[in-house]
């Protein structure tokens, strides 16, 4: 059976469902498929589909609204808005943890807001169906975590994401542009004048990692003073595009045609999304972790690749 993947121009596009006797659950929980003896492999309509729809999807993103408040985790907080670094309008939450002069500015991932993903909510239950992620990310609980370790928290959504602006003709280019959007945070921080002299911390998520890294590469100084960055799983979205063309029992000769279809929505090839090579710009202490056995990315992208160009 095919399952309707809806993207960001809200076309359809087909991935085809796990079926019981064809997936298993790891040991850590994460589910796998394997399609390797599958009937109903995609037909030539259904190929053309899903490459057309996923590459649409960097033209014009779905967004994910704000479904979560701070104040369901009883946290008091300011709405807040202020410029990315090319005029962009963001829209974010400053979560003030009282007597606190360290602050941790929180960068989303891709199709997420703020406040999380509700996967578990049509069209999004649909989109990551097929590899098991079709249940709600929230990050509130999150944020309340941090408050309650002594952190002031900015979190705010990206460009074309969340309540934020528009901007590049609703283009994702998976950290690019919104790499522009981190420079923004940092200055709105080092305006305020209650906040220009807190500690800064980066927690920065998956294309709010790939964003960082750019940032970092882009202006370099404007990172002096920050004391960390937890990034988890930075990625490369042809590594991700290769995955998500298997997990669709699509043959892997397709990512050329899928590269193809991106740049003519983006202007990017996919390696210059990549953030593996702007990697060497990060000076900031980091954390970077992966998820184990993630059916949508490869270890030996981001963490061995950066090993591998970088310490050897």
């Amino acid at each position: 059976m095919w399952n309707s993947y809806g993207r960001g121009d809200h076309e359809s596009v087909g991935l085809p469902a796990p079926a019981s006797s064809a997936e298993s659950r790891r040991h850590d929980g994460h589910r796998r498929t394997d399609h390797s003896d599958r009937s109903d492999r995609p037909t030539a309509e259904q190929i053309e589909q899903f490459i057309g729809g996923y590459a649409a999807a960097f033209g014009t993103t779905l967004r994910s609204p704000v479904w979560h408040s701070p104040t369901e985790a009883g946290l008091d907080f300011q709405e807040v808005t202020f410029p990315s670094k090319d005029g962009v309008p963001l829209e974010g939450w400053y979560i003030p943890a009282a007597g606190s002069d360290k602050l941790i500015i929180a960068n989303h991932p891709l199709w997420f807001s703020r406040s999380g993903l509700p996967a578990h909510l049509e069209p999004w239950k649909s989109m990551w169906a097929a590899t098991g992620n079709d249940n709600e990310v929230d990050f509130i609980p999150d944020y309340k975590i941090l408050h309650d370790a002594g952190y002031n928290v900015l979190a705010y959504d990206l460009r074309n994401l969340g309540q934020s602006g528009a901007a590049n003709g609703g283009v994702i280019s998976a950290g690019v542009y919104e790499a522009r959007d981190v420079l923004g945070s940092l200055a709105y921080v080092r305006s305020r004048a209650d906040l220009t002299h807190m500690a800064i911390g980066l927690f920065s998520r998956c294309m709010g990692a790939n964003a960082t890294i750019f940032a970092m590469q882009a202006e370099p100084a404007a990172f002096e003073g920050v004391r960390a960055m937890v990034a988890p799983q930075p990625l490369s979205p042809r590594v991700t595009m290769e995955q998500s063309l298997a997990a669709a029992g699509i043959p892997a000769r397709y990512i050329d045609e899928l590269e193809q279809r991106v740049r003519v929505h983006t202007g990017f090839r996919l390696d210059e999304m990549s953030p593996v090579q702007a990697a060497r710009s990060v000076t900031v202490p980091t954390l970077l972790y992966q998820v184990r056995d993630d059916v949508l990315t490869r270890p030996d992208d981001v963490i061995l690749g950066w090993f591998d160009r970088y310490l050897s």
